[in-house]
């Protein structure tokens, strides 16, 4: 299958609003995708590469490459040289892996060039999210969606999903099962903006986690062995071995948990964000992209005779805190009622483990547990459906965050040209505070959340008529807009000049 194909897909696809067109679009695709091709093709209309991190960065593609002007790429060629570029390593890498991605661009035509850049920088903005490929997928090949949504959700991936259903069949599909050791899509939770909101889709009673602002962590043990996973499904077990001990510590033979690993200071509140999630960003050596280093063991893929892949001393001591109990000594707690979930956790984890929460009856007590949890440093809390059971995909009612939201006027100093649907429109907005020092404007961050298409065109119009300079791909306005900016809160940070950056800015 051409590369072009799925370009023009996607062009469509994020020309459109209707979720069934885009559907429509997208199965068409899917339908028409060769057996040996068709995990690719899910993994590029979901927006994703399948080898997720490739390590090329925009500086080293900063420089047009011209297109090619007839298209021959296959989707085996483009995943093939990806996956070359993926597993490039030590001196010289950088260089190596911009030679190759430059090469690719330059026998890509001009729509595949903007599709494979939005590949290779998460940049896909179709609205053509993973839950409606799985839509699209199970239309293709005349599949009930439950089934393709739940396997997808026990192997952690669409595309695999796919590889099972084209190669076996709707029953291949349907008998796909959770293994310890093979991570789990996790479950999400909706949001509120409010108590009331909250309630009034789980009603009451209900449980209340705190939210902690952590790495979320997927905890995978059978026997002594212990595999830890990221929310995106990435093995950092070298890098938690705190972590690994306390749930091999655990008087239990086979368990996955869904949790919170989180850095403590010496009064048991959290710190910085940043300084947890350090700990999960960066390789040890033994580990793909890190330094060699003699003295440190490596293993293979998978548990090792140890049951850990390499170690690691880090200055940061991360504490593990469960909310969700997945597979318990042979047992999948899956489709089991969160009060059951949870019962069974309290009887079989030490207190230590469990994240702090509560069993609500009413909105006042969530109030006085949200304020609680918030006077202890934290982020805020999730209402928790008693009879939920666990399942990824889209955030419905069975968990709702609630978080406190700080807003702030910002001053809108630049947009960057869209593309997809806001082909034509400023869509990311550049945002800056004043400093009380010295009156100029510090930019703060970015963002493209939140705007509607009224909005889009009269800040495309406005923003234009103030340019003061241009480039190809900013519009810098003199005098600024000021917008009100709602956010989760501020960030250290060392990429914009003040040193601070705003979190999910929208």
């Amino acid at each position: 299958m051409l590369l072009a194909q799925l370009a023009d897909v996607s062009a469509r696809v994020a020309a459109t609003s209707s979720r069934t067109a885009k559907r429509d679009l997208l199965a068409g695709a899917l339908a028409q995708a060769p057996a040996d091709e068709l995990a690719i093709a899910v993994s590029y209309l979901s927006g994703t590469l399948r080898q997720r991190r490739t390590n090329v960065g925009w500086a080293s593609l900063r420089t047009p490459v011209p297109p090619a002007e007839a298209a021959t790429l296959t989707l085996t060629e483009v995943d093939a040289r990806l996956e070359t570029v993926a597993a490039q390593a030590g001196a010289g890498s950088a260089a190596r892996r911009t030679e190759l991605v430059t090469d690719l661009l330059g026998r890509a035509t001009e729509a595949e060039q903007h599709l494979l850049r939005g590949l290779l920088f998460g940049e896909i903005r179709q609205g053509a999210l993973d839950s409606l490929v799985q839509d699209a997928l199970a239309a293709a090949f005349g599949v009930p969606l439950p089934v393709v949504r739940r396997a997808a959700m026990l192997l952690g991936f669409t595309s695999a999903a796919a590889e099972v259903l084209v190669a076996g069949g709707q029953q291949a599909l349907a008998q796909v099962r959770l293994r310890v050791g093979q991570p789990v899509r996790p479950m999400l939770a909706a949001s509120s903006p409010d108590v009331d909101g909250a309630l009034s889709k789980a009603g009451v009673p209900v449980l209340v986690d705190a939210k902690l602002d952590g790495i979320r962590v997927q905890v995978h043990r059978s026997g002594d062995d212990v595999l830890v996973f990221t929310r995106s499904l990435d093995d950092i077990t070298p890098r938690v071995p705190e972590i690994v001990a306390a749930v091999r510590a655990l008087p239990l033979r086979d368990v996955v948990l869904d949790g919170e690993a989180i850095g403590l200071d010496g009064a048991g509140r959290p710190l910085p964000f940043q300084v947890t999630a350090s700990r999960a960003a960066t390789a040890v050596p033994g580990e793909p992209g890190a330094p060699p280093a003699d003295s440190t063991p490596t293993g293979s893929a998978g548990f090792d005779a140890g049951g850990v892949r390499g170690s690691a001393r880090r200055p940061v001591p991360l504490s593990l805190f469960c909310f969700d109990l997945l597979h318990l000594d042979g047992e999948d707690l899956l489709d089991r009622p969160l009060s059951e979930r949870a019962r069974t956790m309290s009887d079989r984890l030490p207190a230590e483990l469990l994240v702090p929460r509560m069993l609500a009856a009413s909105a006042q007590d969530v109030s006085n547990f949200f304020a609680d949890t918030l006077s202890r440093g934290f982020e805020g809390v999730v209402v928790k459906k008693l009879g939920a059971p666990y399942a990824a995909g889209r955030r419905d009612s069975g968990w709702i965050k609630l978080k406190p939201r700080h807003t702030f006027d910002l001053a809108v100093t630049a947009a960057e040209w869209g593309y997809g649907r806001r082909t034509g429109y400023l869509s990311n907005l550049h945002l800056a505070a004043r400093d009380p020092v010295t009156g100029g404007l510090v930019m703060l961050g970015k963002t493209f959340k939140g705007l509607t298409d009224q909005m889009l065109a009269w800040q495309t119009e406005e923003i234009q008529a103030r340019s003061s300079r241009r480039t190809r791909s900013v519009v810098y306005a003199d005098p600024p807009l000021v917008a009100e900016i709602a956010c989760d809160g501020l960030q250290v940070s060392t990429r914009y000049p003040g040193g601070v950056a705003l979190r999910f800015a929208r």
